[in-house]
């Protein structure tokens, strides 16, 4: 355990007791499975404000966050002019459920950033993509999904799917509740595998509905589509008659002012059919999107026979903290990002090769991941690949040492930094991350890379 005279001791015995309540009341004490840090152990801390690049917790120490609600806040939190444009729509009305200017403002600002013609508005991640995906199979008459393994798009029955024994072998439910039916409907792939893809459009391609990928991955850590993946994405589907979701519910606003979409479909001249928004959108607040050709969106109703609602889709805080964001999210702010992210994990890789820890540290736009990978497990056989040569698809993210980085995480934490408590999620850094917090990371890192060093598989208790 690390030692309680470190600056930011383990224990957090206020955020204990809460975890203790919260147990009573919410299964496993958290409303997200991630949070409960079963992936690395130790307490969750119960946070009770931000203020730019730092939160603070229940028992009242600060900590610089790299999780800025995963992605969510590009600007950190409680950036005043937007706590100000909300707290001015919060006090003309909450909720309506009727039409209003802002959301009208907001669908305008996406579609004058990105590829799409129309964009519908809900409240999460999980509503967009799967809208998306019943728009698909409504448009095109098929009922076959393609997925890639590793890439989250919510919990939609149909995507909650693990890989089968082959490449292009039907889903199994990866969770129980799923039925077999809806995850039988459900091809998934190796990422960045073109000759995969190839082949299951060959032999399923008049059955397939859709391809739904995250427009580079940040959920399995951050791994950026191969160069011309996208595109050769785009390409088949089109050859097929299949719509390609590109799910930018992370990358969207974050990686770039029209996403992940502005740094190769805009260049290479492509465009999906379908794309789903969500986290910047929302400003720190529940807000998403899914959008596309107008002729697509049209057969949603009330226009066409395919249904979807939302009572609260369009909320004028959520739309009016949204717009606010992307309005303050210039071209500077994301070379800015861009700049932090790369100093960011050059630290990392300092104090990690000081002490000879193998690691990959790679970048999806300017979401960041380190992968602790072990000389003797990073291996692909296909390739020979070893850390240096970067991690392409899930397989590679579980070759990883899991108790180096659990050491690492709680080293992190005890002195002041908030990493997402799995090795399998990106890091973010937003608007706010300065100088002043960067050094307060390049301080921490060296006692976390010797926790790493030092750690032993068998302190990894079996945890993922």
């Amino acid at each position: 355990m690390i030692s309680s005279g470190l600056p930011y001791p383990y224990d957090a015995p206020v955020s204990a007791a809460l975890l203790g309540r919260a147990r009573a009341v919410t299964p496993g004490g958290v409303n997200s499975p991630v949070r409960a840090y079963r992936a690395v152990g130790g307490t969750p801390r119960f946070l009770t404000a931000g203020r730019g690049p730092y939160v603070t917790d229940a028992d009242g120490r600060d900590y610089v966050d790299l999780v800025s609600s995963w992605g969510a806040l590009l600007l950190g939190h409680a950036r005043p002019e937007v706590i100000d444009a909300i707290t001015r729509a919060a006090g003309a009305g909450t909720t309506y459920g009727a039409p209003t200017q802002v959301e009208v403002e907001l669908a305008e600002a996406v579609v004058a950033r990105t590829s799409v013609e129309q964009v519908r508005l809900v409240s999460s991640g999980t509503e967009a993509t799967m809208s998306a995906v019943r728009l698909a199979r409504g448009v095109t008459g098929r009922d076959l999904i393609v997925k890639f393994a590793g890439c989250y798009h919510g919990h939609v029955d149909a995507l909650l799917a693990s890989a089968g024994s082959g490449a292009a072998t039907f889903a199994l439910p990866g969770t129980p509740g799923v039925p077999a039916a809806a995850a039988a409907a459900t091809l998934v792939l190796a990422y960045n595998d073109r000759v995969a893809v190839a082949e299951a459009f060959a032999v399923h391609g008049e059955r397939i509905a859709c391809l739904i990928t995250e427009a580079a991955c940040g959920n399995m850590g951050a791994i950026p589509p191969d160069a011309g993946f996208n595109q050769f994405l785009a390409e088949t589907c089109r050859r097929y008659g299949a719509m390609l979701i590109s799910d930018e519910v992370m990358t969207g606003f974050r990686v770039h002012r029209s996403g992940w979409w502005g740094l190769d479909g805009a260049v290479e001249g492509w465009q999906p059919d379908l794309v789903t928004f969500g986290k910047v959108l929302g400003g720190g607040f529940p807000a998403a999107a899914f959008g596309g050709r107008a002729d697509v969106m049209a057969q949603l109703a009330p226009e066409g026979p395919i249904y979807q609602a939302g009572t609260l889709s369009g909320n004028p805080v959520a739309t009016t903290a949204g717009l606010t964001t992307l309005g303050l999210a210039t071209d500077d702010v994301y070379a800015q990002l861009d700049r932090t992210s790369t100093a960011l994990g050059t630290l990392v890789d300092k104090a990690l090769d000081a002490e000879g820890v193998p690691h990959v540290t790679q970048w999806a736009g300017n979401l960041l991941s380190t992968f602790f990978v072990e000389d003797a497990a990073f291996v692909d056989e296909a390739t020979g690949g070893r850390p240096g040569e970067p991690v392409r698809d899930f397989a590679g993210a579980q070759k990883q040492a899991l108790h180096r980085f659990r050491a690492f995480f709680h080293a992190m934490l005890a002195h002041g930094v908030s990493l997402p408590p799995s090795a399998f999620e990106a890091w973010f850094v937003g608007a706010a991350h300065d100088d002043a917090a960067l050094d307060r990371v390049a301080s921490a890192l060296p006692h976390a890379a010797r926790a790493a060093a030092a750690a032993r598989p068998e302190t990894a208790g079996g945890l993922r």
